[in-house]
């Protein structure tokens, strides 16, 4: 397993970036290059990939793919979908692909996942069916990756969902998060999913805490009934008063576990069928990931152009623009996946790294990002990659005028995603600006200083993934090209993506902060802490 800097070819990527590659202009390739868009666009189950307004050529990408090679990805992979243990620092496989094939397959622990999926896909359709009464509502309590994957899903499979049956999330321990929705509750009517594999997390204990408590104040007394579990731990579970509990394995990442019977939540929403196309379209992607020729792999080549952004022009971050309302917590979602995955300083035997792995991961759903960060996109001083991602076909649900009217929405919607990247790449110059009228600019101001405002240094790279329709089966195939694009970066890069151990230094000092808070103790605290832990109990 070469680190990508221990390779010869990282030597000859920092010639030809040197030379050549640090100078390039995503137009003039296309002036030169009539077929530019056929040799960059590729085809990946549900998605449809345009790589060609990035700052790439055919020696820069021959070389990423040599180094791919060189560096074993082919034989990482196949480590990772064979479930040897590659997230060696808690010594355990990484399984989220066996979660989605198909019954009878020979992926590992093939009939344990199904008896699983099947336990849980009948108790969702158990709910929507009335078998625990009534039920309007569906308060999901967990946080990070028990939380971000299920309510990104089912917010983007709105069309999919049960009509008269509402789903929440709740994450943060701040109160602000949880009393509003309660107060929007009836008791009798709701059910509230636990989600926390070792029914520890203190975030989701407290919540779900707080929600028993007002169940409780507001009549309730059939606790087992409202409430239902995620967990591994069904003897905490049982103590708080749960009965009915999903476990799951210690090869089920939390970023990686909305798959698992963490997606409950999601079986509810959309039903048992739309949760296994779901599955459908991540193996779907999976088979491709690990059939496909490295130079068509869309996930691979997604990965190649992130290394190349972050290690040798040294872009540090990447914007994620979702042209489709329902995917506007996508952004959200890839924070978690890839910053907590690849935010990583060493490599696998703890050798401190020499380069940028993780770029922050940021964004907004079009239209409403053009008027928040886009001018910082088009005219800033950093070069933000960023990516477009627009689906062909609505689903509004509406007909007659306001269906047609809908549908006239979304094409302005489309033209606007085509728009943000033709004006990234081809920019706008100053003489090109002073050709032009502009109507808000001050009369006073000289022509050519008034240009220079106006103009744009184009040459922005972008790319963009386009689906056919947002359904389940395709929601599954982005997801998961973006789980094993996670992978490659880390994969090249010597890291350990499966890990998190920067999560929990806050952790453990939170739990040691908390009782100062009561009694005040600022003994052997650093002056900053021990200053503001005065102010908040003066």
């Amino acid at each position: 397993m070469k680190r990508c800097d221990h390779s010869p070819v990282w030597a000859e990527l920092k010639a030809h970036f040197a030379s050549q590659a640090q100078s390039f202009d995503i137009r003039q390739a296309f002036a030169a290059d009539a077929g530019r868009f056929q040799a960059l666009s590729f085809e990946a189950p549900e998605v449809f990939a345009d790589l060609s307004k990035n700052r790439i050529d055919s020696t820069s990408l021959a070389l990423l793919l040599k180094l791919a090679q060189d560096c074993g990805i082919e034989a990482q992979r196949d480590a990772l979908l064979a479930g040897e243990p590659v997230n060696h620092t808690e010594g355990r496989a990484v399984l989220h692909t066996a979660l989605r094939a198909p019954k009878g397959a020979t992926s590992p622990f093939n009939a344990d996942v199904h008896a699983s999926l099947d336990a849980m896909l009948a108790f969702a359709e158990g709910v929507r069916g009335g078998a625990r009464g009534e039920i309007t509502d569906v308060v999901h309590i967990g946080i990070g990756g028990s939380d971000l994957g299920p309510a990104m899903v089912v917010q983007a499979l709105q069309a999919f969902g049960k009509p008269g049956l509402r789903l929440h999330f709740v994450s943060n321990v701040d109160g602000h998060d949880i009393a509003p929705v309660l107060k929007g509750l009836d008791h009798r009517h709701t059910l509230f999913v636990v989600a926390s594999k070792t029914f520890t997390t203190q975030e989701t204990l407290a919540n779900a805490q707080t929600a028993k408590a007002w169940f409780l104040a507001a009549g309730g007394t059939d606790v087992a009934r409202h409430f239902v579990a995620t967990s591994s731990n069904t003897t905490a579970a049982a103590a708080f008063g749960i009965d009915t509990a999903f476990g799951f394995w210690d090869w089920v990442g939390g970023r990686y576990s909305l798959w698992s019977v963490i997606g409950l939540p999601i079986a509810i929403a959309i039903g048992a069928d739309n949760f296994r196309a779901l599955l459908a379209g991540a193996h779907a992607m999976d088979e491709h990931f690990a059939a496909t020729p490295l130079a068509r792999n869309v996930p691979v080549l997604l990965a190649l152009i992130d290394v190349w952004y972050r290690n040798f022009h040294g872009f540090t971050s990447r914007s994620v623009a979702p042209y489709h309302q329902g995917l506007r917590r996508l952004p959200a979602y890839l924070q978690q996946l890839e910053m907590e995955s690849n935010g990583k300083g060493v490599d696998r035997e703890g050798q401190a790294l020499g380069y940028g792995t993780s770029p922050v991961v940021w964004g907004e759903a079009g239209t409403n990002g053009q008027h928040a960060y886009f001018q910082m996109l088009h005219q800033g001083t950093d070069v933000i990659p960023v990516e477009f991602i627009a689906v062909k076909r609505p689903n509004h649900g509406h007909g007659g005028e306001v269906g047609a009217l809908l549908l006239d929405q979304h094409r302005k919607l489309l033209a606007n995603c085509l728009a943000q990247s033709q004006a990234l790449m081809q920019g706008k110059s100053a003489a090109e600006a002073r050709a032009e009228k502009a109507p808000t600019a001050s009369a006073s101001l000289d022509p050519d200083v008034l240009a220079r405002h106006r103009s744009f240094p184009g040459n922005r790279p972008s790319t963009t993934l386009l689906l056919e329709a947002l359904t389940p089966r395709s929601l599954g195939a982005l997801i998961a090209l973006y789980e094993h694009r996670v992978f490659v970066m880390g994969a090249l890069w010597g890291i350990n993506s499966f890990d998190q151990w920067g999560v929990e230094l806050g952790k453990a000092l939170c739990n040691r902060l908390l009782p100062r808070l009561e009694s005040g103790d600022a003994t052997g605290l650093d002056a900053s802490t021990a200053g503001l832990l005065a102010r908040l109990l003066a």
